[in-house]
C-alpha cells in the first residue's frame, strides 16, 4: 500500500458523498480523505492502485483528480 495525493475539484460534503461509493466500493482502496480546507482540495488515498487508476475512479464519479508529484 502507498498513499497517493491528488488535487481535486471535490469541494463540499455533497461531493464527498458522491465519490464515497466509488472509493469505498473498491477493494484496492484501504482508506481515503479529502481536505476541504486546502485550496487544492487534496485527496489522500491509501491504495495499491496506480495514480492513473485513482484518477479514472474519480472521473467515473464525475470529478477531476490530478496527482500531486
Amino acid at each position: 500500500m502507498e498513499t497517493l495525493q491528488f488535487k481535486t475539484n471535490i469541494k463540499c460534503g455533497g461531493c464527498i458523498a458522491t465519490v464515497t461509493p466509488f472509493l469505498n466500493g473498491d477493494e484496492n482502496v484501504e482508506s481515503w480523505s479529502v481536505d476541504l480546507e486546502s485550496a487544492d482540495r487534496v485527496l489522500k488515498v491509501e491504495t495499491t492502485h496506480s495514480p492513473e487508476e485513482i484518477e479514472q475512479l474519480i472521473k467515473k464519479a464525475g470529478y477531476v483528480a490530478e496527482e500531486i508529484g
